[in-house]
């Protein structure tokens, strides 16, 4: 009989050629259990989305009871569903009045294909700007915002009317035109290596598209619910985004996303025509559940509190280490660059080996992924850092 890794190769589509290949038993909390028993501390949260950790009880509990009540009944939108209207009551009270009501959907990259078209049919315009070297998704709307022709020259031709500007750069400002919808954006690039925007910028930048008449998009899909030290990034700079993008740790492991906006830009999608955006399975009773069960979990237990304290540790651990260079975060979104590149394959494989995940980013080849589940406690942050020297010991020796 063909072994479960074998079968894993030849039946399951690939995203590459090289594939972690952990063959997963169970996950509680910070671990990932493999078949063969061995334990791994999770540092990636399934790229931030696991910060309760894995099988919360609260969220296990919460799509327990609601998958015993009802769940698929009709395509979003048409059904009064408890669970939705309970989670948009308690989101829209902890964001600024302007937003006023969410679309679920049930990943991050529909929740930036649908704010794109909110934003054509909203401003009557078709032009789109994205920064360079952001990442919003794979679907061919989302990955026609990408700058980088390596990922998008096999899919063209892709969608038109979209200019990129250089993150961080006021310089760019002039290319917001009247003739832009909307500028979607990050607060911080994840997938550059974690590039947080400066605030200076991010505050320009919303000046200039309410100059024009353009409709600011901010992704938060990374970075949201607690992972930068605060409910959502972009409440640390002082901005109101006409569109706020949020998904990953949402659903506390559980797949759903969500468009955030007001009840007037959100209208442009319902009539002329009606259905301008529908979806079987956005705001899945289940999904939607367990995002307030998380949501809940981490306002009452105060998780977001301890965020910057557990950061700072790690950064000042790490960096004494001399094949470090610096490591940039905004929270517990990380990023730790070696001093040449040449060391990083050799980190990510013996973390792995030695119990620790971390990850690559897509589009920084000198610094590595750290993302923990926010209820990582400072014991295990001490024993994953440990690990994390020795990996870095042993990277260091192969060129010695």
């Amino acid at each position: 009989m063909s072994s479960l890794r074998s079968l894993f190769l030849s039946q399951v589509g690939q995203t590459n050629e090289r594939p972690i290949m952990l063959e997963v038993s169970h996950a509680e909390g910070i671990y990932i259990y493999g078949s063969d028993g061995k334990r791994y501390i999770d540092l990636n949260s399934g790229i931030a989305v696991s910060s309760l950790g894995h099988c919360h009880p609260r969220v296990v509990r919460a799509i327990r009871d609601q998958s015993t009540r009802y769940m698929h009944t009709m395509v979003y939108g048409e059904h009064i569903q408890a669970p939705q209207v309970e989670y948009a009551r308690l989101l829209l009270s902890l964001v600024d009045r302007h937003f006023e009501s969410i679309y679920y959907l049930m990943s991050g990259t529909e929740a930036t294909e649908l704010a794109m078209k909110m934003a054509k049919k909203y401003t009557g315009r078709y032009e789109i700007i994205a920064c360079r070297n952001a990442y919003h998704g794979s679907t061919q709307g989302a990955e026609s915002l990408r700058s980088d022709e390596d990922y998008k020259a096999a899919y063209r031709p892709l969608l038109p009317g979209i200019r990129h500007i250089d993150f961080n750069n006021e310089e760019d400002f002039g290319r917001i035109t009247k003739r832009t919808a909307c500028v979607i954006c990050e607060v911080i690039q994840g997938e550059a290596g974690v590039i947080s925007a400066g605030k200076q910028y991010l505050r320009g930048l919303s000046d200039q598209c309410r100059e024009k008449g353009v409709l600011l998009i901010i992704d938060e899909i990374q970075s949201g619910f607690g992972r930068t030290g605060s409910l959502f990034a972009h409440q640390q700079y002082d901005i109101i985004p006409d569109i706020l993008l949020i998904g990953k740790a949402m659903g506390g492991g559980m797949p759903i996303a969500g468009v955030v906006s007001s009840n007037e830009i959100m209208k442009s999608i319902s009539i002329q025509p009606a259905l301008g955006h529908i979806t079987t399975f956005g705001g899945h009773p289940v999904s939607v559940s367990a995002a307030l069960a998380a949501l809940q979990t981490i306002l009452e237990e105060k998780i977001i509190e301890s965020v910057e304290h557990k950061a700072a540790f790690i950064a000042d651990t790490l960096t004494r280490h001399p094949i470090i260079k610096e490591v940039r975060h905004a929270g517990l979104l990380m990023a730790v660059e070696t001093t040449k590149k040449k060391y990083l394959k050799h980190i990510v494989h013996a973390s792995y080996e030695k119990g620790v995940l971390i990850d690559w980013f897509l589009f920084n080849n000198r610094s590595f992924r750290l993302a923990p589940p926010l209820i990582i406690t400072m014991e295990e942050i001490k024993e994953a850092c440990a690990i994390l020297l020795e990996a870095f010991d042993y990277a260091e020796q192969q060129y010695k």
